[in-house]
């Protein structure tokens, strides 16, 4: 099996995803065997392909039309077929090397999120106020009506075990929001999974 794959949505990327890419292929012929790259496009109308293309490692899969970010990330994860998947913004908002982060807690979690909401966040393109006001507080709603413990659920770099692509076959939201619904289906398949193993 391949050790990880990395899928990364793109909506209209051109000015930036050749630079991600270049980033994201380093990194992986660095530190892994084997990895695999899938780029999901959601109907970009600039030449985000264009650029894509000029990477025959990468794999290029394409929705016609525009689905939302949700229904893009869902298809290049059903399509993985690594040991480890990874999805990250296509401007790398977070950069490829905080992957090692991850994956100091990976065994003993099926999922892992990025924050930019800990103390030890290193954030160094920082949103006007007004974006972080309204992220804070859309946070502490999704927090709160969905008994999450996690002060950051937008953040578009979270890395999986294989076995929690289950999870995104049952996602419905297909964009804006299906973030938190994936992290509740996390929630609820946990529970699930603690009760099976106490009554077996």
């Amino acid at each position: 099996m391949t050790e990880i794959s990395v899928v990364i949505p793109t909506y209209n990327e051109e000015a930036k995803i050749s630079d991600t890419l270049k980033s994201v292929l380093a990194y992986l012929v660095k530190n892994f065997a084997s990895f695999e790259i899938i780029v999901v496009d959601d109907g970009s109308c600039d030449h985000t392909l264009r650029e894509v293309k000029k990477y025959p490692e990468v794999k290029i899969l394409q929705n016609l039309v525009n689905h939302g970010k949700g229904y893009t990330v869902k298809k290049g994860i059903l399509a993985s077929q690594g040991k480890l998947i990874l999805f990250m913004d296509a401007d790398s908002s977070t950069d490829i090397s905080e992957l090692k982060k991850l994956q100091v807690y990976i065994n003993d979690f099926p999922v892992v999120i990025a924050s930019r909401a800990i103390d030890e966040a290193q954030v160094l393109k920082r949103q006007n106020l007004i974006k972080v006001f309204l992220g804070r507080l859309g946070n502490k709603l999704i927090k709160y009506t969905l008994g999450l413990k996690i002060n950051d659920t937008q953040c578009g770099f979270k890395l999986f075990q294989t076995q929690t692509k289950i999870l995104f076959e049952k996602l419905i939201i297909n964009r804006w929001g299906f973030d938190f619904e994936l992290l509740f289906l996390a929630k609820i398949f946990k529970r699930i999974n603690y009760l099976l193993n106490k009554y077996k």
